[in-house]
């Protein structure tokens, strides 16, 4: 596609532009809803008539600290509405924010960009004046370029394109993005620059810095952020196998490198891995677009990340076993936690899940627990028993796992919890309980990469 020069002669921007939101799922209905309350009219657009309706009630189809509040309100003040016509979404929006999926393909380390490729099909047609899309879903290198010509061809001229994209962690939605610590713009035209101006323009006045840049920088700034943080948690975590061989304490070593500025605390906390719909599709998406750009070398190290993160599970699966002489066949096992983390239902590549899957495939009769995946867990491993209490959950248990970190779990009375138990033995497997106060209360604590 040829350049096209910020100088270029295009349309004045909107002052006040109506926005849709195309995708209402985690990102695109947290994304509706808080630009609402920002002031803006907003149009929340989805095929699923069930998850339009239920969005429109004020209601959420998934957990998400804070937000149905927040979409109650916009809904409310007559700023945030919702629709599965494309063709209405055309004629009322200014802007088009894309936040369709982008999963990784069955079998496969690619993404999968059918969503995103169907979101176009069922917009271009309906555009009768120029329009700006903005792409926010997580997508390769190349990515942009690509729509941008689809645009082009397709679209009323004068139509285009920018990439801002989302840097949401679950849990922290709301405040990731009415408060964020960056935007990030790629944009070809100055007047589309103008235009995503205005519409950050009160997270701008906020004091919200905004990094302008070009089509593929802002591409790559997501997956580099998710393959750093990946690479950070993997390190800690192979710093725990280490730790198991010498007799070093992972944690004690971790709180030591966290006081070097240079490396810092966070993402530094060693146990199970990480999970969810983010970070382990991404990094294997940046690996397998890598290769395709002749560039693989360069994210080789990935591999070992990703590995890293897999051989956690697999030794809190045997953390287990030898604290049941080498067997779970017949014994009765607590998981508590199925979401991939705390403060979300999001179950999907859920390292919870994943160990308490594979103890019950190897002969243990595993009841999961969690404050709110249980529904979505069972969907997924129906074959699991789920407790509707952690109490329930602990009744009669030869063996208890921490591995998704809940406050209410995180704050067990180890006392109470050995009088509901069979056999007093845990496996931290997110090093969040004090083994000292455990094991005093007469369990047998074990946790990754500690004594």
């Amino acid at each position: 596609m040829p350049s096209v020069s910020r100088a270029d002669l295009s349309p004045e921007p909107v002052v006040r532009p109506r926005l849709t939101v195309l995708g209402t799922g985690y990102l695109g209905a947290t994304h509706a809803a808080c630009m609402a309350q920002l002031g803006f009219e907003v149009l929340g657009v989805d095929v699923d008539a069930s998850k339009i309706a239920t969005l429109a009630s004020g209601r959420v189809p998934f957990y998400e600290p804070g937000l149905e509040e927040v979409l109650e309100g916009a809904i409310a003040s007559g700023n945030l509405r919702f629709t599965t016509s494309f063709e209405e979404a055309a004629a009322f929006g200014d802007v088009h924010f894309v936040c369709v999926g982008t999963p990784q393909k069955p079998g496969e380390m690619a993404a999968d960009m059918s969503y995103l490729d169907a979101c176009l099909d069922m917009l271009l047609p309906h555009l009768r004046r120029p329009a700006l899309l903005v792409g926010k879903s997580t997508v390769p290198a190349g990515t942009a370029d690509r729509v941008a010509a689809r645009i082009a061809a397709e679209a009323p001229a004068g139509s285009s394109l920018a990439w801002n994209p989302e840097f949401l962690r679950e849990g922290y939605a709301v405040e990731d993005t009415l408060h964020p610590d960056r935007l990030v713009v790629g944009t070809v035209r100055e007047t589309d620059l103008q235009t995503m101006r205005t519409v950050y323009a009160p997270l701008l006045e906020a004091g919200v810095p905004m990094v302008e840049t070009d089509f593929a920088t802002a591409e790559l700034v997501k997956v580099s952020a998710n393959a750093f943080l990946a690479t950070k948690i993997s390190f800690i975590n192979a710093m725990a196998e280490v730790c198991e061989t010498t007799g070093a304490d992972v944690t004690q070593l971790s709180k030591a490198l966290s006081y070097d500025t240079r490396i810092g605390g966070r993402f530094l906390q060693a146990g199970l891995g990480f999970g969810g719909g983010c970070l382990p599709k991404d990094i294997r998406a940046f690996m397998a677009r890598a290769g395709e750009l002749g560039v693989d070398q360069a994210l080789s190290f990935l591999k070992e990340v990703d590995a890293i993160n897999l051989r956690r599970r697999a030794r809190t699966v045997d953390l287990g076993r030898e604290l049941l002489d080498g067997s779970f066949a017949g014994a009765k096992v607590t998981v508590l936690g199925a979401a991939f983390k705390p403060d979300s239902d999001d179950v999907r590549d859920s390292p919870a899940l994943d160990v308490a899957a594979t103890i019950a495939r190897q002969g243990g009769r595993v009841t999961v627990y969690d404050p709110k995946a249980n529904a979505n867990a069972e969907l997924r491993h129906p074959e699991l028993a789920y407790a509707s209490s952690t109490a329930e959950a602990l009744a009669g248990a030869d063996l208890t796992l921490l591995l998704t970190e809940w406050r209410e779990f995180r704050e067990l009375d180890p006392a109470e919890a050995k009088q509901a138990v069979a056999i007093p033995q845990i496996v931290d497997g997110r090093n969040a309980l004090d083994a000292v106060a455990w094991r005093s209360a007469g369990w047998t604590y074990r946790a990754l990469g500690r004594p």
